[in-house]
Protein backbone atom coordinates (compact mmCIF):
# COMPACT_ATOMS: atom_id res chain seq x y z
CA UNK A 1 0.00 0.00 0.00
CA UNK A 2 1.86 2.94 -1.46
CA UNK A 3 5.02 1.39 0.05
CA UNK A 4 4.28 1.30 3.43
CA UNK A 5 5.08 -1.77 5.67
CA UNK A 6 3.04 -3.31 8.02
CA UNK A 7 4.54 -5.44 10.82
CA UNK A 8 2.99 -7.57 13.24
CA UNK A 9 4.09 -7.36 17.22
CA UNK A 10 6.21 -9.17 18.39
CA UNK A 11 8.30 -9.23 15.20
CA UNK A 12 9.56 -12.76 14.00
CA UNK A 13 12.72 -12.47 12.91
CA UNK A 14 13.77 -13.11 9.24
CA UNK A 15 15.61 -15.82 7.45
CA UNK A 16 17.76 -16.04 4.58
CA UNK A 17 18.57 -13.28 1.82
CA UNK A 18 16.02 -10.92 3.99
CA UNK A 19 17.64 -11.27 7.53
CA UNK A 20 18.60 -8.05 8.82
CA UNK A 21 21.79 -8.23 11.00
CA UNK A 22 21.54 -8.03 14.49
CA UNK A 23 24.50 -5.06 14.53
CA UNK A 24 21.66 -3.09 11.88
CA UNK A 25 19.26 -3.10 13.83
CA UNK A 26 21.41 -1.19 17.29
CA UNK A 27 22.85 0.74 14.60
CA UNK A 28 19.77 2.36 13.48
CA UNK A 29 18.10 2.62 16.95
CA UNK A 30 21.30 4.51 18.22
CA UNK A 31 20.90 7.25 15.03
CA UNK A 32 17.20 6.96 15.89
CA UNK A 33 17.28 8.71 19.71
CA UNK A 34 20.66 10.54 19.38
CA UNK A 35 18.99 13.05 17.00
CA UNK A 36 15.85 13.35 19.99
CA UNK A 37 16.60 16.28 22.32
CA UNK A 38 14.71 16.63 25.59
CA UNK A 39 11.78 19.49 25.88
CA UNK A 40 10.96 20.71 28.79
CA UNK A 41 6.90 20.69 29.83
CA UNK A 42 5.13 23.76 29.10
CA UNK A 43 3.85 25.53 32.05
CA UNK A 44 1.24 28.40 32.33
CA UNK A 45 3.27 31.35 32.72
CA UNK A 46 4.88 30.26 29.14
CA UNK A 47 1.33 29.71 27.49
CA UNK A 48 0.04 33.28 26.18
CA UNK A 49 -3.04 31.91 24.71
CA UNK A 50 -6.71 33.34 26.35
CA UNK A 51 -8.43 30.02 26.03
CA UNK A 52 -6.94 28.66 28.82
CA UNK A 53 -9.04 28.89 32.07
CA UNK A 54 -7.59 27.89 35.51
CA UNK A 55 -10.67 26.88 37.91
CA UNK A 56 -10.00 26.91 41.12
CA UNK A 57 -12.43 26.09 44.40
CA UNK A 58 -13.64 29.72 46.13
CA UNK A 59 -13.05 30.62 49.71
CA UNK A 60 -15.35 32.11 52.31
CA UNK A 61 -17.40 34.99 50.25
CA UNK A 62 -16.69 35.34 46.71
CA UNK A 63 -18.08 38.06 43.78
CA UNK A 64 -20.84 37.44 42.14
CA UNK A 65 -18.98 37.42 39.02
CA UNK A 66 -21.56 39.64 36.79
CA UNK A 67 -19.13 39.71 33.84
CA UNK A 68 -18.74 36.56 33.39
CA UNK A 69 -22.87 35.70 33.84
CA UNK A 70 -22.71 38.59 31.03
CA UNK A 71 -20.46 36.46 28.94
CA UNK A 72 -22.78 33.50 29.03
CA UNK A 73 -25.77 35.07 28.09
CA UNK A 74 -26.33 32.87 25.26
CA UNK A 75 -26.32 29.87 27.53
CA UNK A 76 -28.98 32.10 29.73
CA UNK A 77 -31.13 31.97 26.72
CA UNK A 78 -30.96 28.55 25.80
CA UNK A 79 -31.45 27.26 29.21
CA UNK A 80 -34.83 29.74 29.31
CA UNK A 81 -36.04 28.12 26.30
CA UNK A 82 -35.44 24.75 27.45
CA UNK A 83 -37.41 25.50 30.79
CA UNK A 84 -40.13 26.58 28.74
CA UNK A 85 -40.38 23.59 26.17
CA UNK A 86 -40.10 20.90 28.85
CA UNK A 87 -42.64 21.83 30.71
CA UNK A 88 -45.46 21.42 27.69
CA UNK A 89 -43.86 18.98 25.69
CA UNK A 90 -45.99 16.14 25.12
CA UNK A 91 -48.86 17.70 27.20
CA UNK A 92 -52.76 17.59 26.36
CA UNK A 93 -53.54 21.27 26.11
CA UNK A 94 -50.23 22.36 25.74
CA UNK A 95 -49.59 26.35 26.53
CA UNK A 96 -53.39 26.69 27.52
CA UNK A 97 -52.56 25.79 31.16
CA UNK A 98 -50.35 29.10 31.35
CA UNK A 99 -54.39 30.55 31.00
CA UNK A 100 -56.37 27.85 32.66
CA UNK A 101 -54.75 27.54 36.13
CA UNK A 102 -55.08 31.55 37.45
CA UNK A 103 -58.62 31.56 35.26
CA UNK A 104 -59.89 28.48 37.45
CA UNK A 105 -58.30 29.73 40.18
CA UNK A 106 -59.70 33.09 40.29
CA UNK A 107 -63.40 31.28 39.87
CA UNK A 108 -62.88 29.46 42.76
CA UNK A 109 -61.36 32.58 45.09
CA UNK A 110 -64.74 34.33 43.44
CA UNK A 111 -67.39 32.00 44.46
CA UNK A 112 -65.63 31.21 48.13
CA UNK A 113 -64.56 34.79 49.54
CA UNK A 114 -66.16 36.99 46.75
CA UNK A 115 -70.06 35.38 47.09
CA UNK A 116 -69.92 33.90 49.49
CA UNK A 117 -67.72 35.63 52.34
CA UNK A 118 -68.26 38.84 50.80
CA UNK A 119 -64.76 40.05 50.31
CA UNK A 120 -64.57 43.67 50.10
CA UNK A 121 -63.02 44.60 46.51
CA UNK A 122 -62.25 48.08 46.82
CA UNK A 123 -65.77 49.09 44.68
CA UNK A 124 -64.14 47.03 42.07
CA UNK A 125 -65.91 43.39 40.25
CA UNK A 126 -64.29 41.00 42.48
CA UNK A 127 -63.42 38.35 39.49
CA UNK A 128 -60.96 41.54 37.90
CA UNK A 129 -59.85 42.38 41.29
CA UNK A 130 -58.36 38.55 42.19
CA UNK A 131 -57.36 38.34 38.36
CA UNK A 132 -55.21 41.57 38.46
CA UNK A 133 -53.32 39.68 41.78
CA UNK A 134 -53.54 36.78 40.76
CA UNK A 135 -51.02 37.33 37.54
CA UNK A 136 -48.20 38.44 39.12
CA UNK A 137 -48.56 35.96 42.38
CA UNK A 138 -48.60 32.96 40.00
CA UNK A 139 -45.90 34.49 38.09
CA UNK A 140 -43.53 34.87 41.65
CA UNK A 141 -45.29 31.22 42.44
CA UNK A 142 -43.99 29.93 39.40
CA UNK A 143 -40.81 31.55 39.31
CA UNK A 144 -39.88 31.00 42.73
CA UNK A 145 -40.39 26.67 42.42
CA UNK A 146 -38.71 26.77 39.25
CA UNK A 147 -35.37 28.43 40.86
CA UNK A 148 -35.23 26.67 43.99
CA UNK A 149 -35.37 23.13 41.96
CA UNK A 150 -33.35 24.67 39.53
CA UNK A 151 -29.82 22.98 40.55
CA UNK A 152 -31.12 19.42 41.40
CA UNK A 153 -32.72 19.18 38.27
CA UNK A 154 -29.71 20.35 35.92
CA UNK A 155 -27.22 18.11 38.53
CA UNK A 156 -26.41 16.03 35.07
CA UNK A 157 -25.14 19.41 33.52
CA UNK A 158 -23.51 21.23 36.19
CA UNK A 159 -21.58 17.64 37.09
CA UNK A 160 -20.41 17.90 33.48
CA UNK A 161 -18.93 21.32 32.36
CA UNK A 162 -18.86 24.75 33.81
CA UNK A 163 -20.55 27.86 33.47
CA UNK A 164 -21.77 30.43 36.19
CA UNK A 165 -24.39 28.05 38.15
CA UNK A 166 -26.43 31.21 38.58
CA UNK A 167 -27.67 30.94 35.07
CA UNK A 168 -29.80 27.99 36.10
CA UNK A 169 -32.24 29.74 38.86
CA UNK A 170 -32.41 32.77 36.20
CA UNK A 171 -33.67 31.04 33.53
CA UNK A 172 -36.25 29.51 35.88
CA UNK A 173 -37.23 32.73 36.99
CA UNK A 174 -37.31 33.67 32.85
CA UNK A 175 -39.20 30.75 31.45
CA UNK A 176 -42.56 32.17 33.46
CA UNK A 177 -42.67 35.52 31.04
CA UNK A 178 -44.31 33.64 27.94
CA UNK A 179 -47.16 32.24 30.98
CA UNK A 180 -47.60 35.87 32.16
CA UNK A 181 -48.26 37.09 28.41
CA UNK A 182 -50.71 34.57 27.71
CA UNK A 183 -52.55 35.45 31.19
CA UNK A 184 -52.61 39.04 30.46
CA UNK A 185 -54.83 38.60 27.36
CA UNK A 186 -57.44 36.90 29.51
CA UNK A 187 -57.33 40.29 31.89
CA UNK A 188 -57.23 42.44 29.03
CA UNK A 189 -60.27 40.88 27.63
CA UNK A 190 -62.01 41.25 31.11
CA UNK A 191 -60.97 44.87 31.85
CA UNK A 192 -62.79 45.55 28.18
CA UNK A 193 -66.05 43.36 29.20
CA UNK A 194 -66.02 45.35 32.72
CA UNK A 195 -65.28 48.62 30.94
CA UNK A 196 -61.69 49.57 32.92
CA UNK A 197 -59.29 51.04 30.86
CA UNK A 198 -55.95 52.07 32.83
CA UNK A 199 -54.58 55.65 31.78
CA UNK A 200 -51.47 55.88 30.00
CA UNK A 201 -49.64 57.74 33.11
CA UNK A 202 -50.22 54.64 34.95
CA UNK A 203 -49.31 51.97 32.72
CA UNK A 204 -45.93 52.62 32.52
CA UNK A 205 -45.10 51.69 35.67
CA UNK A 206 -46.31 48.19 34.59
CA UNK A 207 -42.83 46.40 33.49
CA UNK A 208 -41.49 47.78 36.92
CA UNK A 209 -43.39 46.19 39.25
CA UNK A 210 -43.31 42.70 37.20
CA UNK A 211 -39.35 43.30 37.20
CA UNK A 212 -40.08 43.88 41.25
CA UNK A 213 -41.92 39.95 41.37
CA UNK A 214 -39.01 38.52 39.25
CA UNK A 215 -36.64 40.10 41.76
CA UNK A 216 -38.37 38.79 44.82
CA UNK A 217 -38.73 34.98 43.14
CA UNK A 218 -35.23 34.81 42.13
CA UNK A 219 -33.93 36.81 45.63
CA UNK A 220 -35.76 34.16 47.55
CA UNK A 221 -34.90 30.98 44.69
CA UNK A 222 -31.34 31.56 45.19
CA UNK A 223 -32.03 31.05 49.02
CA UNK A 224 -33.59 27.56 48.18
CA UNK A 225 -32.10 26.47 45.67
CA UNK A 226 -28.75 26.36 47.44
CA UNK A 227 -30.23 24.93 50.59
CA UNK A 228 -32.39 22.23 48.15
CA UNK A 229 -28.83 21.06 47.05
CA UNK A 230 -28.02 19.67 50.27
CA UNK A 231 -31.00 18.57 51.67
CA UNK A 232 -33.40 17.41 49.23
CA UNK A 233 -36.41 17.55 51.95
CA UNK A 234 -36.70 21.99 51.56
CA UNK A 235 -38.54 21.12 48.24
CA UNK A 236 -41.79 19.87 50.61
CA UNK A 237 -40.98 23.31 52.57
CA UNK A 238 -41.10 25.23 49.30
CA UNK A 239 -44.80 24.10 49.08
CA UNK A 240 -46.00 25.18 52.60
CA UNK A 241 -44.27 28.76 52.67
CA UNK A 242 -45.68 29.11 49.35
CA UNK A 243 -49.32 28.50 50.26
CA UNK A 244 -48.77 30.16 53.48
CA UNK A 245 -47.03 33.59 51.44
CA UNK A 246 -50.02 34.28 49.07
CA UNK A 247 -52.43 34.71 52.41
CA UNK A 248 -50.46 36.83 53.61
CA UNK A 249 -50.27 38.86 50.77
CA UNK A 250 -53.72 40.53 49.48
CA UNK A 251 -54.42 38.07 46.70
CA UNK A 252 -58.11 37.90 47.83
CA UNK A 253 -58.49 40.48 50.23
CA UNK A 254 -57.37 44.25 49.44
CA UNK A 255 -54.72 46.22 52.04
CA UNK A 256 -56.89 48.49 52.37
CA UNK A 257 -57.92 46.88 55.11
CA UNK A 258 -55.25 48.12 57.20
CA UNK A 259 -54.45 51.34 58.39
CA UNK A 260 -51.64 53.63 57.19
CA UNK A 261 -49.06 52.79 59.41
CA UNK A 262 -49.26 49.04 59.35
CA UNK A 263 -49.71 49.56 55.91
CA UNK A 264 -46.09 50.47 55.44
CA UNK A 265 -45.15 47.78 58.05
CA UNK A 266 -47.32 45.28 56.11
CA UNK A 267 -45.05 46.37 52.67
CA UNK A 268 -42.01 44.30 54.19
CA UNK A 269 -43.82 41.34 52.19
CA UNK A 270 -42.35 41.98 48.43
CA UNK A 271 -45.22 41.01 47.11
CA UNK A 272 -47.41 43.35 48.47
CA UNK A 273 -46.35 45.72 46.99
CA UNK A 274 -46.18 44.11 43.41
CA UNK A 275 -50.04 43.35 43.96
CA UNK A 276 -50.81 46.75 44.84
CA UNK A 277 -48.87 48.46 42.53
CA UNK A 278 -50.94 45.96 39.91
CA UNK A 279 -54.11 46.76 40.92
CA UNK A 280 -53.15 50.21 41.15
CA UNK A 281 -51.94 50.56 37.52
CA UNK A 282 -54.30 48.20 35.81
CA UNK A 283 -57.65 49.43 37.61
CA UNK A 284 -56.68 52.81 38.74
CA UNK A 285 -58.11 51.83 41.96
CA UNK A 286 -56.83 53.87 44.72
CA UNK A 287 -53.78 56.27 45.45
CA UNK A 288 -50.46 55.32 44.02
CA UNK A 289 -48.71 52.68 47.03
CA UNK A 290 -45.63 54.65 47.19
CA UNK A 291 -44.25 54.04 50.53
CA UNK A 292 -45.50 50.48 50.19
CA UNK A 293 -43.70 49.78 46.93
CA UNK A 294 -40.50 51.25 48.06
CA UNK A 295 -40.32 49.09 51.55
CA UNK A 296 -41.22 46.07 49.03
CA UNK A 297 -38.58 46.89 46.40
CA UNK A 298 -35.96 47.52 49.66
CA UNK A 299 -36.82 44.30 50.95
CA UNK A 300 -36.54 42.42 47.51
CA UNK A 301 -33.19 43.63 46.52
CA UNK A 302 -31.58 42.71 50.04
CA UNK A 303 -33.25 39.54 49.67
CA UNK A 304 -31.23 39.16 46.20
CA UNK A 305 -28.24 40.16 47.17
CA UNK A 306 -28.13 38.03 50.08
CA UNK A 307 -29.51 34.92 47.98
CA UNK A 308 -26.78 35.30 45.17
CA UNK A 309 -24.13 35.48 47.64
CA UNK A 310 -25.07 32.41 49.56
CA UNK A 311 -25.68 30.91 46.65
CA UNK A 312 -22.56 31.67 45.04
CA UNK A 313 -20.51 30.61 48.12
CA UNK A 314 -22.08 27.01 48.31
CA UNK A 315 -22.36 26.14 44.58
CA UNK A 316 -18.81 24.98 44.99
CA UNK A 317 -19.93 21.55 45.94
CA UNK A 318 -23.34 21.52 44.07
CA UNK A 319 -21.28 18.97 42.13
CA UNK A 320 -20.74 16.66 44.57
CA UNK A 321 -24.19 17.22 46.24
CA UNK A 322 -26.72 16.86 43.50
Amino acid sequence: MGGTQFFKWPLTPAVGANAIPRQGIESLLSMSLSNVQPQPLPTAADDDSDDIILIEPAHGWVSLGLRELWQYRELLYFLTWRDIKVRYKQTLLGASWAILQPVFTMIVMSIFFGRLAKMPSDGMPYPIFNYTALLPWTFFAGGLTRAAGSVVGSSGLIKKVYFPRLVVPISGVLAGIPDFLLSFLVLFGMMIYYDIYPTAASIIWLPLFLLLAGVTALGVGLWFAALNAEYRDIRYLITFITQFWMYATPVVYPASLLNDPWKTLYGLNPMVGVVEGFRWTLLGKGSSPGPMVAVSAVVAVLLLIGGAYYFRRMEKTFADVV
